[in-house]
């Protein structure tokens, strides 16, 4: 997963909304983006086979970049490969980003409703 987590702190993302259509409810997703349709299908395929777990790409008309997309339960399974001790090599802002989010007392609140 070092090599995964490489790209991660170079063309991914982290993001984190309250999804208004139900009360007490989150969505968050981690992606990778790249410019290579193969290549960020490679990645998808490498973690269905190892993690079991498939993720959806998406791109946009006006763009040239495909993003692969974990919501929830993909999510947290990545996260905890990625960074599976506190002493990995990571861009600290994007790791901080995901632990603030996921340590969040509203957070957990609505997970356990």
């Amino acid at each position: 997963m070092i090599s995964l987590r490489g790209h991660f702190d170079g063309d991914g993302t982290f993001y984190a909304y309250k999804d208004s259509r139900w009360k007490n409810s989150y969505m968050y997703y981690l992606c990778f983006a790249c410019a290579s349709e193969v290549h960020i299908r490679w990645i998808q395929q490498i973690l269905e086979v190892r993690l079991g777990i498939k993720g959806h790409i998406t791109k946009s008309k006006n763009s040239s970049v495909y993003q692969l997309k974990y919501a929830k339960k993909e999510t947290l399974k990545l996260v905890s490969k990625m960074y599976y001790n506190q002493h990995v090599v990571c861009l600290s802002r994007k790791r901080l980003k995901i632990e603030t989010f996921l340590a969040d007392k509203a957070y957990n609140h609505a997970r356990v409703l």
